[in-house]
């Protein structure tokens, strides 16, 4: 785990500490262990894919992402495109490798990474539209380049452009539509059905998720992008026990990347790197300086974004373990400088990694697009159904900076169905009263019936970013449709709430109960 805080506090993906521990173990290395099976690390690197695709797509945001939706698979289809045809140009005419070689190289490196991507954008405070075009584009262009590495590593002729087109923009649909459907099926039964524990949610959650890829590939689809667009349907319905389940899906995506990063470590011999050095500097400048840019600044034309934003972008294309993957292919079809092709792959990604990482939060400031990171926390809620009851138990988390802070229980005003029935704080947990006044760092237990469940947890949201007055100064939803006319109520009630006139009570009582308004 030293790995893990040395490559969040350097800003480097954790992708070149386990590499570096994969060739330490491997051959002229401490332990010289021998390890040369392509195929078993294909497998294996597939299998740690789908779980961090899984991961990724359980914790990318569906407003973030929405909007960046048509720019992302123009950029994951069209941008691959043109960054294969710069790239396979500068390997054979100023690396000198065949056109076949060539091709499997520009395809192979034109994927950006899922884990790199994720795990440094969500330490760079960048905007959600920029942060939802790259995400979306690491989930999603690991498809169409997938099928023109197999294309391109058939032993015997390629196919003809236009049918490889084709091919991509089915087998793309058939994985997008099962995707969805997948996600959309898994949501709506793990919302209805009360599992027995709540440690089968994460697991259920997870299953859920592979089972979109094997549904994927089995229909000749696009496993990859049906994974992932599952895991973002899931992770953007409103299931039960969700921090558990992002803490355990945020786990098993460590575990994958650093198998999958120790295994091809293992699997590359350092001295073969040496005479590869130089040609992989020369087509990685011309991916990163040449072929990105282009990529980006075409495909992203239509969509009227920032220069500066295309320049942060063009930058931003992180490799890492994914290109390494894919770069086995051709070994295992037995393609003539196969073992050429993985070693300048590896190179390539090691160098330029090692550069663009460290550098992103840098470039992000210089350009003025980085974002103060000071921003209001989103509240963590996690939700129980109590089946019997009809109803369900929130846990809210108050984060720091939270607007919830300073707020008392009364003027939560929560919709009438819900209350906050216990507060834990200081590890000491208490029965509020109307008055109780929230901080930072509390632990609330609300209470709220099925039908307004929904409203509850808005109006939670709500307050946390907007305080005490959300509703009136334009936050929040449920407020609106809880609190009369219109959502703006008697200019009486506001003198009230904020202390100036009557008796200051937030409150009715109506048959025993407190009825927030």
């Amino acid at each position: 785990m030293a790995a893990v805080r040395i490559s969040s506090r350097s800003g480097l993906p954790s992708l070149l500490l386990y590499l570096g521990i994969g060739i330490a173990m491997g051959q002229d290395g401490i332990f010289d262990v021998k390890f040369d099976n392509a195929e078993l690390t294909q497998v294996i690197g597939y299998a740690a894919l789908v779980v961090i695709l899984a991961e990724g797509g359980l914790g990318t945001k569906w407003k973030e992402v929405k909007p960046a939706l048509p720019a992302a698979a123009v950029l994951s289809t069209v941008g691959v495109g043109i960054s294969v045809g710069v790239t396979a140009s500068a390997a054979h005419y100023l690396v000198g490798l065949d056109w076949r070689q060539a091709l499997i190289i520009g395809a192979v490196v034109s994927s950006t990474d899922a884990a790199a991507v994720f795990s440094v954008l969500r330490r760079v405070p960048l905007p959600s539209r920029i942060t939802g075009v790259l995400e979306a584009e690491s989930g999603f262009n690991d498809a169409p380049v997938v099928i023109l590495v197999v294309a391109f590593s058939t032993v015997g002729p390629v196919e003809h452009w236009y049918v490889l087109v084709g091919e991509i923009a089915l087998e793309l649909a058939i994985g997008a539509a099962i995707g969805l459907g997948v996600g959309w099926l898994g949501s709506l039964g793990l919302r209805h059905v009360a599992l027995p524990a709540s440690g089968l949610y994460p697991i259920a959650v997870m299953a859920i998720a592979v089972a979109a890829y094997a549904a994927g590939a089995m229909a000749h689809g696009s496993g990859f992008l049906a994974v992932y667009l599952a895991a973002m349907v899931l992770g953007n319905s409103k299931l039960p026990h969700w921090p558990a389940t992002r803490g355990f899906a945020d786990g098993l995506g460590w575990l994958a990347q650093i198998g999958m990063f120790v295994l091809l470590g293992l699997l590359v011999t350092p001295h073969d790197l040496v005479d590869d050095f130089w040609p992989a500097v020369v087509v990685g400048l011309v991916l990163t300086a040449v072929a990105r840019p282009l990529s980006v600044f075409i495909s992203l034309a239509p969509f009227r974004l920032p220069q500066r934003e295309k320049a942060l972008m063009s930058w931003a294309g992180l490799r890492g373990a994914v290109p390494i993957i894919l770069a086995t292919i051709p070994m295992v079809s037995g393609i003539e400088g196969s073992t050429r092709v993985f070693n300048i792959v590896f190179v390539l990604v090691i160098v330029y990694t090692l550069i663009q990482g460290p550098t992103l939060p840098w470039l992000a400031k210089a350009l003025n697009i980085a974002e103060d990171p000071s921003e209001t926390a989103d509240l963590g809620i996690e939700s129980a159904p109590l089946e019997r009851l009809r109803g369900h138990l929130l846990s809210v988390a108050v984060p720091g900076k939270s607007k919830m802070h300073g707020v008392e229980v009364a003027e939560l005003r929560l919709p009438a169905g819900a209350a906050v029935t216990l507060v834990v704080r200081d590890e000491k947990s208490f029965v509020p009263a109307p008055s109780t006044v929230l901080r930072t760092g509390d632990e609330l237990l609300v209470v709220a019936t099925d039908p307004v469940r929904d409203d509850t947890e808005a109006r939670l949201r709500a307050v946390g970013e907007g305080g005490k007055l959300a509703g009136w100064l334009g936050t929040g939803g449920a407020d609106r449709r809880n609190s009369g006319s219109g959502g703006v109520p008697h200019i009486a009630k506001l003198a009230k709430r904020l202390g100036l006139g009557g008796d200051g009570r937030p409150g009715e009582r109506a048959g025993g109960r407190r009825i927030h308004r």
